[in-house]
Protein backbone atom coordinates (compact mmCIF):
# COMPACT_ATOMS: atom_id res chain seq x y z
CA UNK A 1 0.00 0.00 0.00
CA UNK A 2 1.99 2.92 -1.00
CA UNK A 3 5.19 3.34 -2.51
CA UNK A 4 4.63 0.80 -5.03
CA UNK A 5 5.09 3.88 -7.62
CA UNK A 6 1.22 3.35 -8.56
CA UNK A 7 -0.59 5.04 -5.59
CA UNK A 8 0.29 7.98 -2.72
CA UNK A 9 -2.04 7.35 0.23
CA UNK A 10 -3.43 10.36 1.94
CA UNK A 11 -4.42 10.96 5.64
CA UNK A 12 -8.31 10.56 4.39
CA UNK A 13 -7.47 7.15 3.31
CA UNK A 14 -5.44 6.28 6.16
CA UNK A 15 -7.35 7.07 9.23
CA UNK A 16 -11.32 7.43 9.79
CA UNK A 17 -13.22 10.67 10.58
CA UNK A 18 -16.52 11.27 11.97
CA UNK A 19 -19.19 11.65 9.18
CA UNK A 20 -20.99 15.26 8.83
CA UNK A 21 -24.61 15.14 10.11
CA UNK A 22 -27.27 15.30 7.46
CA UNK A 23 -28.96 18.38 6.88
CA UNK A 24 -32.68 17.94 6.13
CA UNK A 25 -33.79 19.93 2.59
CA UNK A 26 -34.77 23.08 3.74
CA UNK A 27 -36.71 23.39 0.90
CA UNK A 28 -38.69 20.13 2.14
CA UNK A 29 -38.83 21.70 5.56
CA UNK A 30 -40.75 24.81 3.98
CA UNK A 31 -43.20 22.62 2.16
CA UNK A 32 -43.80 20.89 5.52
CA UNK A 33 -44.76 23.81 7.34
CA UNK A 34 -46.83 25.56 4.83
CA UNK A 35 -48.50 23.42 2.66
CA UNK A 36 -49.54 20.47 5.70
CA UNK A 37 -50.53 20.08 8.92
CA UNK A 38 -48.07 20.06 11.51
CA UNK A 39 -49.79 17.41 13.56
CA UNK A 40 -51.57 14.68 11.05
CA UNK A 41 -49.01 15.66 8.35
CA UNK A 42 -52.02 15.90 5.83
CA UNK A 43 -52.47 18.90 3.25
CA UNK A 44 -53.98 21.39 4.89
CA UNK A 45 -57.56 22.23 4.71
CA UNK A 46 -60.47 24.65 5.48
CA UNK A 47 -60.79 25.32 8.63
CA UNK A 48 -57.19 25.85 9.12
CA UNK A 49 -56.12 26.48 12.92
CA UNK A 50 -53.11 28.24 14.34
CA UNK A 51 -51.92 28.02 17.94
CA UNK A 52 -50.07 30.62 19.80
CA UNK A 53 -47.13 29.08 18.52
CA UNK A 54 -47.71 29.69 15.12
CA UNK A 55 -47.84 26.36 13.64
CA UNK A 56 -50.74 25.50 11.07
CA UNK A 57 -53.07 22.60 11.87
CA UNK A 58 -56.10 21.34 10.37
CA UNK A 59 -59.12 21.41 12.70
CA UNK A 60 -60.11 17.85 12.29
CA UNK A 61 -56.73 16.94 13.56
CA UNK A 62 -56.77 19.15 17.01
CA UNK A 63 -60.13 17.98 17.77
CA UNK A 64 -59.07 14.45 17.21
CA UNK A 65 -56.12 14.95 19.62
CA UNK A 66 -57.98 16.73 21.91
CA UNK A 67 -60.63 13.65 22.15
CA UNK A 68 -57.42 11.00 21.94
CA UNK A 69 -54.12 12.49 22.26
CA UNK A 70 -52.85 9.51 21.58
CA UNK A 71 -53.83 9.32 18.19
CA UNK A 72 -50.85 10.52 16.68
CA UNK A 73 -47.68 9.42 18.71
CA UNK A 74 -45.86 12.78 19.01
CA UNK A 75 -48.76 14.65 19.28
CA UNK A 76 -47.64 15.93 23.34
CA UNK A 77 -43.95 17.11 21.63
CA UNK A 78 -45.89 19.22 18.84
CA UNK A 79 -48.59 20.55 20.39
CA UNK A 80 -48.74 19.59 23.76
CA UNK A 81 -49.53 23.10 24.72
CA UNK A 82 -52.87 22.84 23.33
CA UNK A 83 -54.88 22.18 26.09
CA UNK A 84 -58.35 22.83 24.69
CA UNK A 85 -60.21 24.88 21.98
CA UNK A 86 -60.04 27.54 23.64
CA UNK A 87 -55.64 28.00 23.25
CA UNK A 88 -56.33 28.14 19.14
CA UNK A 89 -57.29 30.58 16.41
CA UNK A 90 -59.11 29.55 13.58
CA UNK A 91 -57.79 31.62 10.68
CA UNK A 92 -59.39 33.43 7.83
CA UNK A 93 -57.53 32.82 4.84
CA UNK A 94 -58.02 34.36 1.45
CA UNK A 95 -57.76 31.87 -1.58
CA UNK A 96 -55.36 32.16 -4.07
CA UNK A 97 -57.20 33.57 -7.36
CA UNK A 98 -54.51 32.34 -9.86
CA UNK A 99 -55.62 29.25 -11.61
CA UNK A 100 -53.95 25.63 -10.74
CA UNK A 101 -51.16 25.10 -13.53
CA UNK A 102 -51.21 21.41 -13.81
CA UNK A 103 -47.78 21.56 -15.62
CA UNK A 104 -45.53 23.40 -12.96
CA UNK A 105 -42.96 21.41 -10.61
CA UNK A 106 -43.53 23.61 -7.97
CA UNK A 107 -46.48 23.80 -5.73
CA UNK A 108 -48.96 26.31 -5.77
CA UNK A 109 -50.01 28.27 -2.64
CA UNK A 110 -53.43 27.46 -1.77
CA UNK A 111 -53.97 31.12 0.16
CA UNK A 112 -52.62 34.59 -0.32
CA UNK A 113 -52.21 37.79 1.05
CA UNK A 114 -55.67 39.67 0.73
CA UNK A 115 -53.52 42.72 0.73
CA UNK A 116 -50.67 42.03 -1.65
CA UNK A 117 -51.64 38.97 -3.41
CA UNK A 118 -48.22 37.46 -2.18
CA UNK A 119 -48.78 34.07 -2.24
CA UNK A 120 -48.39 32.45 1.28
CA UNK A 121 -45.40 29.62 0.16
CA UNK A 122 -43.16 30.71 3.21
CA UNK A 123 -40.60 33.23 1.07
CA UNK A 124 -42.57 35.62 2.72
CA UNK A 125 -43.18 35.94 7.05
CA UNK A 126 -46.81 35.83 6.95
CA UNK A 127 -48.84 36.52 10.72
CA UNK A 128 -51.90 36.23 11.70
CA UNK A 129 -54.52 38.42 14.32
CA UNK A 130 -55.18 36.59 17.66
CA UNK A 131 -58.55 38.75 17.86
CA UNK A 132 -59.89 37.49 14.65
CA UNK A 133 -57.61 35.51 12.71
CA UNK A 134 -56.93 37.35 10.03
CA UNK A 135 -54.05 36.25 7.78
CA UNK A 136 -51.58 38.95 6.29
CA UNK A 137 -47.98 39.10 5.13
CA UNK A 138 -45.98 41.19 7.41
CA UNK A 139 -45.02 43.25 4.99
CA UNK A 140 -48.65 44.18 3.76
CA UNK A 141 -50.11 44.59 7.26
CA UNK A 142 -46.74 46.74 8.55
CA UNK A 143 -47.58 49.38 5.54
CA UNK A 144 -51.03 49.63 6.28
CA UNK A 145 -51.02 49.93 10.12
CA UNK A 146 -51.70 53.63 11.46
CA UNK A 147 -52.68 54.59 15.06
CA UNK A 148 -54.85 57.24 13.77
CA UNK A 149 -57.29 54.75 12.14
CA UNK A 150 -59.70 54.46 15.21
CA UNK A 151 -61.69 57.55 16.31
CA UNK A 152 -61.25 59.13 19.37
CA UNK A 153 -64.01 58.64 21.80
CA UNK A 154 -64.58 62.84 21.97
CA UNK A 155 -65.24 62.52 18.08
CA UNK A 156 -67.82 60.14 18.93
CA UNK A 157 -71.50 60.51 20.34
CA UNK A 158 -71.63 57.16 21.34
CA UNK A 159 -68.59 57.02 23.26
CA UNK A 160 -69.32 53.45 25.42
CA UNK A 161 -69.18 51.83 21.87
CA UNK A 162 -65.47 52.90 21.02
CA UNK A 163 -62.78 51.15 22.48
CA UNK A 164 -59.87 52.74 24.28
CA UNK A 165 -57.70 54.34 21.90
CA UNK A 166 -53.91 53.62 22.44
CA UNK A 167 -50.52 54.05 20.31
CA UNK A 168 -50.72 50.44 19.57
CA UNK A 169 -54.45 49.81 19.44
CA UNK A 170 -55.59 49.54 15.23
CA UNK A 171 -58.72 48.49 13.31
CA UNK A 172 -57.67 45.23 10.86
CA UNK A 173 -58.08 46.23 7.45
CA UNK A 174 -60.03 43.12 6.44
CA UNK A 175 -62.71 42.77 8.89
CA UNK A 176 -62.33 46.29 10.94
CA UNK A 177 -61.84 44.15 14.52
CA UNK A 178 -59.82 46.48 16.78
CA UNK A 179 -56.28 44.72 17.74
CA UNK A 180 -53.34 45.60 19.86
CA UNK A 181 -50.40 45.40 17.50
CA UNK A 182 -47.73 44.72 20.24
CA UNK A 183 -50.08 41.91 21.83
CA UNK A 184 -52.27 40.42 19.30
CA UNK A 185 -49.72 39.78 16.07
CA UNK A 186 -48.64 36.20 15.62
CA UNK A 187 -46.20 35.19 13.24
CA UNK A 188 -46.76 31.73 11.71
CA UNK A 189 -44.28 29.38 11.73
CA UNK A 190 -41.38 31.48 12.97
CA UNK A 191 -37.61 30.77 13.25
CA UNK A 192 -36.46 29.01 16.49
CA UNK A 193 -35.19 32.15 18.13
CA UNK A 194 -38.82 34.04 17.47
CA UNK A 195 -40.86 30.37 18.70
CA UNK A 196 -39.19 30.79 21.80
CA UNK A 197 -39.92 34.10 22.42
CA UNK A 198 -43.65 33.35 21.39
CA UNK A 199 -43.72 30.19 23.77
CA UNK A 200 -42.37 32.48 26.99
CA UNK A 201 -45.11 35.11 25.61
CA UNK A 202 -47.58 32.46 26.07
CA UNK A 203 -46.78 31.38 29.62
CA UNK A 204 -46.70 34.81 31.17
CA UNK A 205 -50.04 35.41 28.79
CA UNK A 206 -51.01 31.62 30.90
CA UNK A 207 -49.96 32.69 34.32
CA UNK A 208 -51.62 35.93 34.03
CA UNK A 209 -55.07 34.25 33.10
CA UNK A 210 -54.30 31.78 35.64
CA UNK A 211 -54.09 34.04 38.48
CA UNK A 212 -57.08 36.40 37.11
CA UNK A 213 -59.23 32.97 37.33
CA UNK A 214 -58.20 32.70 40.63
CA UNK A 215 -59.08 35.71 42.14
CA UNK A 216 -62.58 35.65 40.79
CA UNK A 217 -63.39 32.14 42.14
CA UNK A 218 -61.98 33.14 45.60
CA UNK A 219 -64.26 36.49 45.49
CA UNK A 220 -66.88 34.47 43.76
CA UNK A 221 -66.77 31.86 47.15
CA UNK A 222 -66.42 35.30 49.46
CA UNK A 223 -69.60 36.63 48.07
CA UNK A 224 -70.97 33.22 48.56
CA UNK A 225 -70.43 33.22 52.28
CA UNK A 226 -71.35 36.33 52.91
CA UNK A 227 -74.63 35.31 51.49
CA UNK A 228 -75.09 32.27 53.58
CA UNK A 229 -74.13 34.37 56.46
CA UNK A 230 -77.21 37.12 55.49
CA UNK A 231 -79.17 34.14 54.95
CA UNK A 232 -78.32 32.57 58.31
CA UNK A 233 -79.16 35.90 60.06
CA UNK A 234 -81.90 36.34 58.49
CA UNK A 235 -83.66 32.87 59.61
CA UNK A 236 -82.42 33.60 63.36
CA UNK A 237 -84.60 36.65 62.54
CA UNK A 238 -87.38 34.70 61.52
CA UNK A 239 -87.11 32.60 64.26
CA UNK A 240 -87.38 34.68 67.27
CA UNK A 241 -90.36 36.49 65.06
CA UNK A 242 -92.12 33.72 65.25
CA UNK A 243 -91.05 32.60 68.60
CA UNK A 244 -92.20 36.30 69.65
CA UNK A 245 -95.79 36.00 68.02
CA UNK A 246 -96.45 32.52 69.49
CA UNK A 247 -96.13 33.75 73.17
CA UNK A 248 -98.65 34.29 74.54
CA UNK A 249 -100.08 38.28 74.97
CA UNK A 250 -102.78 40.03 76.67
CA UNK A 251 -104.91 42.84 75.31
CA UNK A 252 -105.19 45.52 77.80
CA UNK A 253 -108.22 46.27 76.09
CA UNK A 254 -109.70 43.23 76.55
CA UNK A 255 -108.18 43.18 80.41
CA UNK A 256 -109.71 46.61 81.13
CA UNK A 257 -113.23 45.25 79.93
CA UNK A 258 -113.34 42.22 81.95
CA UNK A 259 -112.16 44.08 85.07
CA UNK A 260 -115.18 46.92 84.59
CA UNK A 261 -117.67 43.80 84.08
CA UNK A 262 -115.96 42.11 87.31
CA UNK A 263 -116.55 45.46 89.25
CA UNK A 264 -120.49 45.85 87.89
CA UNK A 265 -121.68 42.90 88.99
CA UNK A 266 -119.81 43.16 92.35
CA UNK A 267 -121.49 46.52 92.62
CA UNK A 268 -124.98 45.20 92.09
CA UNK A 269 -124.39 41.84 94.49
CA UNK A 270 -123.80 44.79 97.70
CA UNK A 271 -126.78 46.44 96.05
CA UNK A 272 -129.30 43.11 95.86
CA UNK A 273 -127.40 42.48 99.87
CA UNK A 274 -128.66 45.95 100.91
CA UNK A 275 -132.53 44.91 100.05
CA UNK A 276 -132.29 41.71 101.91
CA UNK A 277 -134.37 41.66 104.69
CA UNK A 278 -132.61 40.70 108.19
CA UNK A 279 -134.14 36.84 107.74
CA UNK A 280 -132.54 36.24 104.44
CA UNK A 281 -129.57 38.32 104.88
CA UNK A 282 -128.85 36.01 108.14
CA UNK A 283 -128.76 32.81 105.73
CA UNK A 284 -125.34 34.50 103.76
CA UNK A 285 -123.90 35.27 107.15
CA UNK A 286 -123.47 38.54 109.48
CA UNK A 287 -123.65 41.71 107.81
CA UNK A 288 -120.16 43.23 108.93
CA UNK A 289 -118.57 39.63 108.39
CA UNK A 290 -116.24 40.47 111.43
CA UNK A 291 -117.02 36.71 112.99
CA UNK A 292 -117.51 33.66 110.87
CA UNK A 293 -120.37 31.41 111.08
CA UNK A 294 -119.89 28.03 112.60
CA UNK A 295 -123.21 27.51 111.18
CA UNK A 296 -125.44 27.57 107.59
CA UNK A 297 -129.65 27.45 107.73
CA UNK A 298 -129.17 24.09 106.29
CA UNK A 299 -127.45 22.61 109.37
CA UNK A 300 -128.82 25.54 112.36
CA UNK A 301 -129.64 23.58 115.23
CA UNK A 302 -128.49 20.41 114.41
CA UNK A 303 -124.94 18.60 114.48
CA UNK A 304 -122.19 18.08 112.54
CA UNK A 305 -118.45 17.36 112.36
CA UNK A 306 -118.13 19.90 109.26
CA UNK A 307 -120.13 22.62 110.88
Amino acid sequence: MGNDGGSIPDRRDLVKTKRKAEQADKQNQILAKWFFCALSKRPLQDPVVSCELGKLYNKDAIVEYLIDKTVYGDGAKICGHIKSLKDITTLRLTPNPTPVDPNSEKPQAAYVCPLTLKEMTGALPFIYLSTCGCVFSAAGLRALSSPAEIPSPSSSSDAKEVPAQSKSTLLCPQCSKPYDRLLDVRTLNPGPEEEAVMREAMEARKAVKKAATKNKKRKAAEMQSGDAEVVVESEHKKAKTLATSAAPRTNASFAAVTRKVADSLAEEESKRKGKMSEAVASLYGPKDGSAKRKETFMTMGTFTRYA
